[in-house]
């Protein structure tokens, strides 16, 4: 039994990192067509109503305090990484951008899972330290290049996504939609003072309202299925896992953009990949 609930975070947490990756990249290339802002306030606005219907359909219980407070520090949180990311890519380099992200997001988990559930096994720790080589070694620009340019930025939202990820796996259990759709409500109240205030009209460009649906789901799906590999397992097998996104962004980078994908990247691609079944079980 604990081997099959192993199992499931794992493949949980793999599809976490998966819809991330792309409701990431799609947001990424909105950005380069549509203010961040609104980028992201059209995309969290995607994201609530996918989650309410779910909250519905599931009939899941009643939003109860704490789980509202939580979920609206997570909201707060992600929302910080998720405008630095979208403009970290929108400046510079996605397959660079996205796995530094990575790298901060994956490790914040990782901490607080051994400070609330105890140190992990031998097997987990390392496989922690693998997909944590792979991420950084996705994240390494070629010697001789100068420092890329968003890598603040792309440090920024790796803080802030971790502290997401830490904030809304302190939910109940028996929740998962309803401190989603709060985390999405607060960073929307958020959003909608920082538009108004810099008067910005919240009008995509052409071509770009299909991208910003896209990456609203996916990052709602992704937050979902973040909390139900959490519940499933541990926080830091979790966080570790679904913080393997990059793979996807750099992947998807690399096939539409024509980004170039180094040795090392494709080195890294490969021994965060190795921690998978280390992770399991």
């Amino acid at each position: 039994m604990a081997s099959d609930t192993g199992l499931t975070a794992v493949a949980l947490g793999l599809a976490s990192a998966a819809t991330w990756g792309v409701g990431d990249f799609s947001g990424g290339l909105a950005t380069r067509r549509t203010p961040v802002l609104v980028v992201t306030l059209l995309s969290q606005v995607a994201g609530i109503s996918f989650l309410a219907a779910f909250a519905v359909a599931r009939a899941e219980a009643g939003l109860a305090v704490a789980d509202a407070a939580w979920g609206a520090l997570a909201g707060v949180l992600g929302l910080i990484g998720l405008v630095c990311l979208y403009r970290a890519m929108a400046i510079g380099q996605m397959g660079l951008a996205a796995p530094v992200t990575g790298v901060l997001s994956a490790g914040l988990p990782v901490v607080a899972g051994a400070l609330i559930q105890g140190w992990p096994g031998p097997r987990h720790l390392v496989g922690f330290g693998l997909a944590l080589t792979g991420i950084g070694l996705l994240s390494k620009t070629p010697a001789g290049r100068p420092r890329p340019v968003g890598l603040g930025l792309a440090v920024a939202a790796g803080v802030g996504f971790g502290g997401f990820l830490v904030s809304i796996a302190q939910v109940r259990e028996s929740a998962v939609f309803w401190p989603l759709a709060a985390a999405r409500a607060a960073s929307l109240v958020v959003l909608g003072f920082l538009i108004l205030v810099r008067r910005e009209p919240v009008r995509p460009s052409r071509g770009a309202l299909g991208l910003i649906g896209l990456a609203g789901t996916m990052d709602a799906s992704g937050n979902a299925l973040f909390v139900l590999a959490e519940q499933a397992g541990r926080l830091d097998v979790a966080g570790t896992l679904a913080s393997l996104y990059p793979a996807t962004t750099v992947l998807l980078a690399l096939v539409v953009l024509r980004e170039r994908f180094t040795r090392t990247q494709t080195l890294g691609l490969f021994v965060a990949l190795t921690a998978v079944p280390l992770l399991g079980g």
